[in-house]
């Protein structure tokens, strides 16, 4: 017979950790499984990781350009990648750590180590890194929390070349002379400005006119233009079809392409091409459990799958694929099912940032978002930008790249959308969180006082400079 348990929850990331916790604490016996590290994505191969990498390279790109400051940094900068790697693994690991002591040391709650499969709706078989069955397990109650992985796409001749994704990237000790990345979106640019600080020749592969395509263009360009004037090269239209070894550097590249266009020579090959969810080996079908064509399992408001007493958390859901939204599912399920609430993940306002330098923060709508909105429904709008050279804070650090922008309905008052690229921005845009959140008026920030000199307070000047979007 199964061993059963009243809630079962598959995998520690930042939603299931504290999730198990929580369960184990309204009184419900509790199993936790785990086929890898602790964690989860964001702790070992994601936010952790690589926002380490982004401080070395901030650190590396700072020191350089000290003497516009007047400071003189003797004898070029260079960056051993080895200690940058054994800096991060420290902070991985002490993360990864604490998560596993957290939950082994909390009363009610079994942890075990192995791949689970669903063999019935309530019903889970285990098994070991060898594939050997380790034991059964039913339960009332059982949360999905597996993440997702990096997509691999189909390339003529990937299984003769060593390439990367986000995970192996960040074991490199030596630094790539060419590093060639195909995509063009979050992951991809926050690689490709590391590895152009760190020393290394930094190549994008866009398969488009634009990078960041969920953005809208002005914000793309802008990120663009930080990221070409440090050094990075783009190129735009092309799509990679085939790769094969070097001819005559080992471990090295040649990438073809369906274009007449020349083949690009790399030393290392970095793949950041979108992720998938880890739902394939689950065995959802023998529980009769629904996804649709990406392997994203869809959820209600409340995150519960199409089968009763399963629900699905994190990345794997599609309802937000951060950090943020998926302790926020955790939150939401944990306010419902122990707190008799009523939170729905549909109610929730997405907000994320981009971790290039200087950050790419947004919360709501964009600009084409509104527009497309107005285009349907006939309400008018408001919008104001303003450029971070009018920050002074911005100005006394030297870092005035980028711009904000900001949205509002005109008839109800309510901020629609704002995003910032610039220095700060990622916490400067939570005065527009909280205060959408909170379905106050945009003149309740406006009318604020702001602390000087910092970047939030340049939000309720911008704020006075709305008009009707044309």
């Amino acid at each position: 017979m199964p061993q059963h348990f009243d809630a079962v929850v598959i995998g520690t990331g930042q939603g299931g950790s504290p999730l198990a916790v929580r369960l184990a604490q309204s009184g419900r016996k509790t199993a936790v499984i785990e086929r890898g590290a602790f964690g989860g994505t964001c702790v070992n191969v994601g936010c952790t990781p690589t926002k380490s990498y982004v401080a070395s390279a901030r650190a590396a790109h700072v020191a350089r350009h000290a003497a516009q400051l007047g400071v003189h940094v003797s004898g070029p900068v260079s960056v051993d990648l080895a200690a940058v790697k054994a800096r991060k693994d420290e902070i991985i690991g002490q993360s990864r750590d604490g998560v596993e002591k957290w939950l082994r040391g909390t009363d009610n709650v079994t942890v075990f180590n192995g791949h689970a499969r669903f063999t019935g709706a309530h019903t889970l078989a285990l098994s070991g890194p060898d594939g050997h069955p380790t034991g059964e397990l039913s339960a009332d109650e059982i949360f999905i929390n597996t993440g997702t992985r990096a997509i691999v796409p189909p390339l003529e001749g990937l299984e003769r070349i060593h390439y990367y994704t986000n995970s192996n990237l960040l074991e490199l000790t030596d630094l790539p002379s060419h590093l060639v990345i195909v995509g063009s979106s979050y992951i991809a640019l926050e690689f490709a400005q590391i590895f152009r600080r760190f020393g290394s020749q930094v190549t994008v592969l866009v398969r488009g006119e634009r990078v960041l395509t969920r953005e809208d263009a002005d914000f793309a360009e802008s990120v663009r233009k930080v990221l070409a004037r440090e050094g990075v090269e783009f190129r735009f239209g092309v799509q990679p079809t085939r790769v094969e070894p070097h001819p005559h550097r080992a471990n090295e590249v040649c990438i073809g392409f369906e274009q007449n266009v020349p083949a690009l020579e790399a030393s290392h090959l970095l793949l950041a091409t979108g992720r998938v969810p880890n739902t394939d080996d689950l065995g959802l079908a023998a529980a009769g459990i629904a996804t649709d064509k990406h392997g994203t399992i869809p959820v209600d408001g409340q995150l519960r799958t199409n089968v009763p007493g399963i629900w699905a958390i994190g990345d794997v859901n599609g309802r937000g694929a951060f950090t943020h939204t998926s302790y926020d599912d955790f939150q939401i399920v944990a306010a419902n099912l122990l707190g008799g609430g009523a939170r729905s993940v549909d109610t929730r306002i997405m907000a994320y940032a981009v971790y290039v330098d200087p950050p790419l923060a947004r919360v709501g709508m964009s600009e084409a978002e509104v527009r497309e909105m107005r285009r349907e429904t006939g309400r008018d709008a408001l919008i104001a930008t303003m450029p971070m050279s009018r920050v002074g804070r911005a100005r006394e650090r030297g870092e005035t790249d980028g711009f904000m922008k900001v949205m509002v309905d005109a008839q109800s008052k309510k901020i629609l959308g704002a995003a910032i690229h610039g220095v700060e921005g990622d916490e400067a845009i939570h005065n527009f969180i909280d205060i959408m959140t909170a379905g106050a008026s945009y003149p309740t920030l406006q009318y604020a006082m702001h602390v000087h000199p910092t970047i939030s307070e340049l939000v309720p000047t911008l704020l006075d400079e709305l008009k009707p979007m044309e």
